[in-house]
């Protein structure tokens, strides 16, 4: 089925505190031909890029935890969140935006850095477009701390598991972000460890 086509668009921004919620009316030519108005609201907080960090040697994964209102807010009952590396992209490219996240969240300088899929997170109202990165870390990478950039307000701690834990930690419901989830089960999908 062809996607129908849209006209007459009007935008009104709702919000435009941390990112932008926008309302959209527009017409939309369903299949039979006929036009119907449609409403729908669209949050925009740009793109972004994620990393499964990895030591293949080791058969670890390296992944952070850190407070998420919207998680806690939602029954999350300490609003805690173990993820994989992840940050918006903020003008930069996908590549050279993970490479910095990586440094600032986990400590690790990880130079080489491979595309494996992009994705929309949730296309229903967000317009995120997410890429999806794997990444082979060593302890000689080490740099710094990590954390998360001290102007973000992130507090992240940074974590090392075994693979086989973290891919158990989704069935247990310790991991339950999405990202974290793709990024684990295409690293068991494609035998990442052999």
């Amino acid at each position: 089925m062809k996607n129908g086509t849209i006209k007459n668009i009007e935008k009104v921004v709702l919000s435009d505190n941390w990112y932008t919620l926008n309302k959209f009316k527009f017409e939309y030519q369903k299949e039979d031909g006929n036009w119907e108005t449609q409403e729908r609201e669209a949050y925009d907080r740009g793109n972004g890029a994620a990393i499964l960090l990895y030591n293949k040697g080791k058969r670890t994964v390296v992944l952070t935890r850190q407070f998420r209102l919207p998680t806690y807010v939602n029954g999350n009952e300490d609003g805690m969140m173990i993820e994989a590396c992840a940050g918006l992209l903020d003008g930069d490219n996908p590549e050279d935006c993970i490479r910095k996240e990586v440094e600032e969240e986990t400590g690790y300088k990880v130079n080489d850095v491979r595309k494996i899929f992009e994705c929309y997170m949730s296309p229903g109202s967000v317009t995120e477009i997410l890429y999806f990165f794997l990444g082979e870390y060593e302890e000689r990478m080490k740099v710094g701390s990590g954390g998360g950039a001290e102007n973000e307000t992130e507090n992240i701690e940074v974590l090392e598991f075994d693979f086989e834990d973290a891919l158990k930690m989704i069935v247990d419901g310790e991991i339950k972000d999405a990202k974290t989830i793709m990024l684990l089960q295409h690293a068991a999908l494609y035998k990442l460890f052999g």
